[in-house]
């Protein structure tokens, strides 16, 4: 019987690569957004050709009731529940901070909430895989609201882990690097502002700093969620894994 998977913002980006992963490995894979639903339904029958059933759920991650009406209605549609990856976040503006602190924090914490309690209704072990950042570790300039969300991320991580030990639930979450989606060239140009340099410079700037020499690509984090997901991971818990080319080293 094939294992089915939650990934929340699972459109495009990074969500979507994890997605496709998923499929790829197997899963039958729900994906959330909380608008462009044509893009989040053309993803889906992307995922299908892979051999898979999919389906896209309308939910805002910032929303406590639409995080676990999402986690029931994967159960409902897919007929199972295994993995959520809480992978939908944002960047932010001062007039965003609550919306970022609502969906980045939030929504990690109602995706952890509401898949504890399906997995514990179904009486069944699970995994539960969040999205982290390099900038939960060590925070950036011009990204300050950002980063200090995904060290609250880190620490969501840490206690959720601790509290669901006992009931065979893992709580992991992926830390990517510079990983160039259009959120990145948001950040890019903002920086470039903030340092009066032009686009592409400050992206520049920090490929240059990457070990291994090169930018990320969705299909990096996603090979670390395919694992993270898999039952070979079964004896991690608890941690903030790094998958960004070498920028921070622990």
């Amino acid at each position: 019987m094939s294992r089915v998977a939650l990934v929340t913002g699972g459109a495009r980006g990074i969500g979507k690569a994890i997605a496709v992963q998923l499929a790829k490995d197997g899963y039958k894979v729900a994906i959330t957004g909380s608008s462009q639903e044509e893009l989040g339904w053309q993803t889906v029958e992307e995922l299908k050709q892979l051999g898979t059933d999919a389906t896209f759920i309308k939910a805002d991650s910032g929303v406590c009731e639409q995080v676990f009406n999402a986690v029931e209605e994967t159960y409902k549609q897919l007929g199972g529940f295994d993995v959520i990856v809480n992978n939908a976040g944002i960047e932010v503006t001062p007039a965003d901070l609550e919306k970022i602190n609502n969906i980045n924090i939030g929504g990690v914490l109602w995706g952890i909430q509401a898949a504890a309690k399906k997995f514990q209704e179904l009486n069944q072990p699970g995994k539960i895989i969040n999205a982290a950042s390099v900038a939960g570790h060590t925070a950036f300039e011009m990204m300050g609201a950002y980063s200090a969300t995904k060290f609250a991320v880190r620490g969501l991580t840490h206690a959720a882990a601790k509290e669901l030990a006992s009931k065979k639930i893992t709580v992991n979450s992926y830390c990517p690097g510079i990983v160039l989606t259009p959120m990145w060239d948001v950040i890019d140009e903002k920086m470039g502002d903030y340092a009066g340099v032009p686009k592409g410079e400050t992206v520049k700037k920090y490929i240059n700093n990457i070990a291994l020499g090169r930018g990320e690509q969705p299909e990096d984090v996603a090979g670390l969620v395919s694992f993270l997901a898999d039952e070979k991971s079964n004896y991690i818990t608890g941690q903030n894994i790094h998958v960004d080319g070498g920028i921070i080293f622990v």
